[in-house]
């Protein structure tokens, strides 16, 4: 294993002071520790990993120096343009080193929609021609890795991706803690959410503990799962999934239980949401201001005015609440609104030391909604 301090200062040694991408499960040690020893300004916690390269990009125009990008491997769809119509040496030749969370690793147990990420991951690193190493849990040969590759881009001016295994670095505990003053807890929120249906409406739940919870709530309450779906993967699409829905089925409310991380990946889907204008839709976003399902890094949503930015784009209905009683009143409101309507939940930060994972396989989750959808 690797101390995320030492990392750190191999960094450091290099050059290397800026650093940008999404947060990670497999790189949540090494990114708190970036996170409590870099200014600010020097660490940007991107809205999504094309994002980052971008700023990636600029910072080293701007600078010379090398930056830093790091991603969970399901990210890599996002970087595949910049990658290859900004960095690429064909096109502007901009060197970058990429750090990235290997989950799904063949002949490793991970979840269902890591599976052919982690297959492909290192295939797809090699037709983005970015060349790559898988780090060593040997600090000795790690470090001759890590200087191979920053000789690598200060040689022929291009990415690097070393490529993190589970439980490469030792722990480390952020220290910049996020807190707020809400009282409501997500978990809490979404069962107010449940117990408020009238049972013919259809759920799409974004990525991380929001889809967890919301399949937690269901068995303890007794409830069947075909009014669901758990969006597991594909971050930041949640909404878009439940706006195809509403489109093809305008009898039925369609509610999308979104993340704040998940909405500032692609909040340009906001704009569609509002141009498109389903009477169905209702889009609530849970903000706690926080990446929390990957290590808690934070988000900039909790210092933007969501409710005044779904109205700039055009949503009919949009309201903030951070109570209980203020939910319920929202949900009875949104319920009888026009949509597209959207409730923000500011939620604190924290979940259930024994939060569980679906036990439904994600197919079998489409075909009963599927079935659901077509018998109403």
């Amino acid at each position: 294993m690797i101390k995320p301090e030492l990392f750190y200062k191999w960094l450091t040694h290099a050059n290397i002071d800026f650093y940008s991408g999404v947060p990670d499960s497999l790189l949540k040690d090494i990114c708190a520790y970036i996170t409590d020893n870099t200014s600010p300004e020097k660490h940007i916690i991107a809205a999504n990993e094309g994002n980052a390269i971008a700023l990636a990009a600029g910072y080293h125009m701007a600078s010379g120096n090398i930056p830093l990008v790091y991603m969970q491997n399901s990210g890599l769809g996002n970087t595949v343009n910049p990658l290859l119509s900004l960095t690429n040496k064909q096109v502007y030749d901009i060197p970058l080193l990429m750090m990235i969370g290997w989950r799904g690793e063949p002949d490793k147990k991970d979840e269902p929609q890591h599976i052919a990420q982690g297959r492909l991951t290192l295939e797809l690193l090699e037709t983005l021609e970015v060349p790559y190493q898988i780090l060593s849990e040997d600090v000795d040969e790690a470090k001759k890795q890590f200087d191979a590759a920053i000789a690598n881009i200060n040689e022929n001016n291009q990415p690097y991706a070393l490529v993190i295994r589970k439980s490469l670095f030792e722990k480390y505990t952020l220290k910049t803690k996020i807190e707020n003053n809400y009282s409501l807890m997500r978990e809490e929120a979404i069962k107010q959410i449940v117990e408020k249906l009238s049972g013919n409406e259809i759920i799409v739940s974004t990525t991380g503990k929001t889809s967890r919870e919301l399949f937690e709530i269901r068995e303890a309450l007794g409830q069947k799962h075909d009014s669901d779906f758990l969006t597991v993967g594909c971050m930041g699409h949640a909404n878009q999934i439940a706006i195809g829905m509403a489109i093809a089925k305008p009898e039925r409310q369609i509610i999308c239980i979104d993340g704040d991380g998940a909405l500032l990946m692609h909040m340009g889907s906001m704009a569609i949401n509002g141009a498109v204008a389903p009477k169905n839709f209702i889009h609530i976003v849970i903000n706690n201001g926080s990446h929390e399902s990957v290590g808690g890094q934070p988000t900039v949503a909790d210092s933007i005015d969501v409710v005044k930015i779904a109205e700039a784009n055009n949503y009919k209905a949009a309201v903030s609440v951070s109570t209980t009683d203020a939910l319920d009143k929202a949900l009875a409101t949104m319920g009888k609104a026009e949509g597209p309507a959207l409730i923000e939940i500011k939620t604190k930060v924290g979940s259930r030391d024994d939060l569980g994972r679906p036990t439904v396989k994600p197919v079998d989750n489409k075909e009963a909604l599927m079935h659901n959808l077509k018998s109403k």
